[in-house]
């Protein structure tokens, strides 16, 4: 059975209390980093990573190569993508083994969670597992989605007569039902978590660690149901929830797409989206963006190492932009971030605070972002999030 060592959690900074929403920079994938970042901030080996989900960017093609580099783990760690909601991510909790970090994303609402298992803390064991068929709401292979429109019969039919057949007890909490059905299913108070799919079940993990609660938990999914129960044992747990803010206005220019180099973007790939500089053997000076040099004889170098760079920083200089672009919503604003304590400077969009905010001076971090979408391909890179974003809003609430 696993033993869980952390649990981070992320929610967009946009929305409401009652509905979070990704940024027009956010998908699954930059939702996930923040999360598995969140859980990884406790320390821990990592040897498999699972993610969940139903929003995931790239079906074609794997999306574990960006959530590896933007995590900052081994690019020849296993990962394993599931699609599916709550329930999919209790199941791969509930089999999961030591040393596995387990991500559930969700885009509608938006918000992540990630649990890290471990050989020893807080103590999860599989309970109950019921699998039937009532496919309300379908997605086709265009994307095209079909919702049968009746809560009454998903409710009758679907959770309620999965959760009667199920031999697990009284539920402490149930996720994967909307908020207005979590009090009357489950036998703790009413439970607002912020999301009702894949990462539900995570969100309510971590609400139980904190709250000291032990018992069953269980994820639903239209008919389907995994449970888990949850024993005593020290878990930390880190969110990264910043209080709701209204999106801010802006325009898109949908016309005239700008076209992807694949060539461009997988020689960039590692630095960019581990965040790394170049530095040459004989050279203590770091190369941000990493490029060759020219010896004095000549002779092209191109044997430099890749090294991590911080992801906190100080803004140098900002500007904000107001001139439509294809593919960007606008007005934006780019800040020169100066790195802490290595010399460099980086050009960066900002993200999670409205355009023309961010002044010299602030305070921050690097964060995954997705910088553009060419050609169909999600491109990554990073951005800056001030770290006093809406604080002068919320003294004066």
């Amino acid at each position: 059975m696993p033993y869980i060592a952390s649990i981070g959690t992320y929610l967009p900074c946009w929305g409401t209390p009652e509905c979070r929403v990704a940024g027009d920079d956010e998908d699954a994938v930059t939702l996930a980093v923040e999360a598995g970042r969140a859980a990884l901030e406790a320390g821990g080996p990592v040897e498999y990573v699972v993610l969940v989900s139903r929003d995931l960017p790239l079906t074609e093609s794997s999306n574990a190569a960006v959530l590896l580099a933007g995590l900052g783990l081994d690019p020849e760690l296993e990962v394993t993508e599931r699609l599916g909601g709550a329930p999919a991510a209790l199941d791969a909790l509930g089999s999961a083994r030591p040393r596995t970090l387990v991500i559930g994303v969700d885009i509608e609402p938006a918000g992540a969670a990630a649990v890290l298992t471990s050989d020893r803390g807080l103590q999860v064991r599989t309970a109950a597992r019921v699998s039937r068929s009532l496919p309300v709401r379908t997605r086709s292979a265009s994307g095209d989605i079909h919702d049968y429109g009746d809560p009454r019969l998903l409710a009758k039919r679907g959770y309620l007569a999965s959760l009667s057949t199920a031999w697990v007890e009284s539920p402490a909490i149930v996720a994967g039902v909307a908020p207005s059905e979590t009090g009357r299913l489950a036998a703790t108070r009413k439970l607002d978590l912020p999301t009702t799919g894949a990462s539900s079940g995570l969100f309510a993990l971590a609400t139980m660690a904190e709250a000291g609660i032990t018992g069953p938990l269980v994820g639903v999914e239209q008919a389907s149901l995994s449970g888990l129960t949850v024993a005593d044992g020290a878990v930390h747990v880190h969110r990264r929830e910043r209080p709701p803010r209204p999106r801010p206005a802006s325009i898109s220019t949908p016309e005239g797409e700008i076209p992807i180099s694949l060539a461009a973007y997988e020689r960039a790939f590692e630095a960019k989206v581990r965040w790394e500089a170049g530095r040459f053997a004989d050279s203590e000076t770091l190369d941000f963006p990493p490029r060759y040099r020219v010896d004095a004889d000549g002779t092209l170098n191109t044997g430099y190492m890749l090294v991590d760079l911080p992801r906190t920083g100080t803004v140098y200089t900002e500007v904000t932009v107001h001139t439509p672009v294809p593919g960007l919503s606008t007005p934006y604003s780019l800040v020169v971030v100066e790195l802490d304590d290595v010399g460099v400077r980086a050009l960066v969009r900002v993200t999670g605070a409205e355009a023309g905010t961010a002044d010299i001076g602030d305070r921050g971090r690097l964060v995954l972002r997705r910088v553009a979408v060419r050609s169909g391909v999600p491109d990554y890179g990073y951005a800056f999030e001030p770290d006093d974003v809406g604080t002068d809003a919320e003294e004066a609430a």
